[in-house]
């Protein structure tokens, strides 16, 4: 594969991570807040406590701010898919494309218009429908977030779907496939519960600043209730969705559950690494251990990815090399990177061969040819490839993405539940006066360890899929556009300038708006509003 391709791919998914990862800073802040103004004004409808009002006020501010610079970003990461990526957008546009239209014409439909009464109708709209508004404006949130993911899912697990040789593309055969496959359902419920999360936690950092400065305390206890308990459902939801979102990865995408655990040779009752250290020089074949040093918990990778005390979980050098394994219950079948590519080859042959049928008028060669391209159309994508490396992502990047992910869960799992506690039952934790200092800045510093956590899981869905666009349909290199990789560069540094100076903006002015906020009394509202 020449350099110069290469080059235009490297630019072309930096390009594409770039705008990705500055776009996912506002959206799930915006997906939690959303929410949780939804419960605070909710509580204002119910008592007609204007403090409860004044809170709401305060949140909804700065959901605003994010919201607008999350669209800003949203829409550009929808128009490189053409820009860049014009082969795979030509190849999958029938099914890719369904998703976004639903999402751009119904969900961001009902954000747009609710979200005008939410912030401007106050005294214009009567309780009940303002209520109404900010509620409608939380879930058309979500459900952009829905086809989006679900768009996402599909490139993951590819379903719902038929090739036609005729055209050359792939096309939509069941929607509802699509929508509904265990890809898709257990990603968006992952993804949006982890947004809950990440919000709680942006809520309790926000509070423990102002009570570091001794101002609106108050305010921050009733911020507290709903932050700590929108956060505590999101990241236990998130993690039950994790374990489930596990199976179904080892189920579709064996080798990335392979390097998500830096495993090259499965056995079964498979251990699961809670800590380690990589092998710099380990790589495919060459016989090296893949750890430096490992902490591992006997059989806990059988358990989350089969729920099998004993189940088989293929390594990297497993699935490359097509080994099979019989375990209690289980027969773990893999197919070898050659045989993958002997398939696809056939595929590919049968193509070629299929349209000079049709052009000679050849019916019964053209069906036989039918049946040939439709039993080894799912390897396709390996004639690609050139060796068994070419089919293994980024192995440190990937499992220390993940076990990075996992920790940070597990600390906010405590975190929410020392939160409440405090909040609750405040004398079960002893010595809080002590370290009040100290738990402020720890609940400060919370929101970037939530903010990495969550693109530590983006890092792992991605990077963990490579070289895929689509899984074993088509690689990277087949899905560019035909740009020039000084073109590719040139947008890039363009894209990063702006979206820094975006992401400048929006922290500039949320931090405004808290100080700001924070010097006055939250316990009045401003009732000309």
């Amino acid at each position: 594969m020449s350099d110069l391709l290469m080059n235009v791919v490297d630019w072309s998914r930096a390009q594409f991570a770039l705008t990705a990862c500055y776009h996912w800073l506002f959206v799930p802040l915006t997906l939690g807040l959303g929410i949780i103004i939804g419960v605070m004004e909710t509580i204002y409808y119910r008592t007609r406590d204007e403090k409860w009002l004044a809170t709401t006020k305060f949140w909804m501010t700065l959901f605003g701010v994010n919201f607008a610079i999350g669209v800003a970003t949203g829409i550009i990461l929808e128009f490189e898919f053409g820009t860049n990526w014009s082969n795979y957008s030509w190849f999958v546009g029938d099914i890719f494309g369904a998703p976004l239209a639903i999402e751009g014409i119904l969900a961001f439909f009902m954000e747009s218009t609710f979200i005008a009464v939410m912030f401007f109708g106050w005294k214009k709209v009567s309780p009940k429908f303002h209520l109404a508004s900010t509620w409608l404006t939380a879930l058309g949130a979500s459900i952009s977030a829905l086809w989006i993911l679900v768009a996402n899912a599909w490139m993951q697990y590819p379903t719902g779907c038929t090739f036609n040789p005729e055209t050359m593309r792939n096309e939509m055969t069941d929607f509802w496939a699509v929508a509904l496959s265990p890809m898709a359902v257990n990603k968006v419920f992952h993804t949006i519960t982890s947004a809950w999360a990440l919000s709680g936690a942006f809520v309790v950092g926000v509070c423990g600043w102002m009570m570091l400065k001794g101002r609106n305390r108050d305010h921050c206890i009733r911020s507290l209730k709903v932050g700590g308990w929108v956060g505590l459902i999101g990241i236990v939801l998130t993690s039950i969705s994790g374990d489930t979102s596990a199976v179904t990865v080892a189920k579709h995408q064996p080798m990335k559950l392979a390097a998500m655990e830096g495993l090259y040779e499965g056995e079964p009752g498979q251990s699961i690494v809670a800590f380690g250290i990589l092998n710099p020089a380990k790589e495919l074949g060459n016989g090296e251990k893949p750890f430096l040093f490992d902490i591992s918990i006997p059989h806990g990778l059988a358990l989350l990815a089969t729920h099998d005390y004993n189940g088989f979980v293929p390594g990297i050098e497993d699935i490359v090399e097509g080994k099979t394994r019989d375990t209690t219950k289980l027969m773990a079948k893999t197919m070898s990177f050659e045989q993958r590519r002997e398939h696809g080859k056939a595929a590919q042959h049968a193509l070629a061969n299929y349209g000079d049928a049709l052009k000679s008028r050849d019916s019964i060669g053209a069906q036989q040819y039918l049946k040939e391209i439709k039993d080894n159309f799912q390897y396709l994508g390996y004639t690609y490839l050139e060796e068994p490396k070419d089919s293994v992502p980024n192995v440190p990047l990937t499992f220390y993405s993940f076990h990075f992910m996992v920790t940070i869960g597990g600390y906010l799992v405590l975190f929410f539940i020392v939160v409440l506690l405090l909040l609750y039952k405040p004398k079960w934790v002893p010595g809080r006066n002590k370290f009040q200092k100290l738990g402020y800045w720890i609940a400060i510093l919370t929101i970037p360890l939530a903010y990495l956590c969550s693109m530590s899981g983006w890092i792992v869905a991605e990077v963990g899929r490579q070289p895929w666009t689509i899984q074993d349909l088509m690689p990277n290199t087949v899905a560019i556009s035909d740009l020039s990789a000084g073109y590719v560069q040139t947008t890039f540094w363009i894209f990063a300038v702006v979206f820094t100076a975006l992401l400048i903006a929006d922290v500039s002015i949320i931090c405004k708006q808290i100080s700001k906020k924070s010097k006055t009394n939250l316990d009045v509202v401003d009732t000309k509003k």
